[in-house]
């Protein structure tokens, strides 16, 4: 089973290009993901995070294109791919990337604000409930009738 599921902040506006083979030409989305490591306070070498390379293709290529910025915190899955290339010097030069099958936002767009994500992409122009003091959004009286359970 080749399964990625990560969590992180996008290092970089993704790069965006379209294929030119085929009938419709393709979206490909190359960003990379700045992900924490568990226990990362006490590490000796001094990272905090893994930096990784992650594809999307087609529709999800054009999702990463028109809304996702450095910064944005975004959860997705995947799956690893290893590839090889020689470059220009005739060196092989090994890859590994992260081949996204599903990214999704990982916080509000107001709470990725606060923490310098983002200022374009997706907009939802509802406003957010305010929270309770204990912490739980409050339900507006006579809704009682649309909530699905008693």
């Amino acid at each position: 089973m080749n399964k990625v599921i990560l969590m992180g902040r996008l290092t970089r506006d993704p790069e965006v290009r379209y294929s030119q083979s085929g009938e419709a030409p393709m979206a490909i989305a190359r960003f990379s993901l700045a992900v924490d490591r568990r226990g990362s306070r006490n590490n000796s070498d001094g990272q905090t995070a893994d930096f990784i390379n992650c594809v999307a293709f087609g529709r999800l290529g054009e999702f990463a294109e028109k809304y996702l910025r450095k910064g944005t915190k975004v959860a997705m899955s995947g799956r690893i791919q290893t590839g090889s290339y020689t470059n220009r010097d005739g060196i092989r030069v090994y890859t590994t990337d992260v081949i996204a099958d599903d990214i999704e936002f990982a916080e509000s767009k107001s709470s990725s604000a606060n923490n310098g994500g983002f200022s374009e992409g997706f907009h939802d122009n509802r406003p957010e409930p305010a929270p309770a003091a204990d912490g739980f959004m409050n339900i507006p009286d006579g809704i009682d009738e649309e909530l699905p359970f008693n």
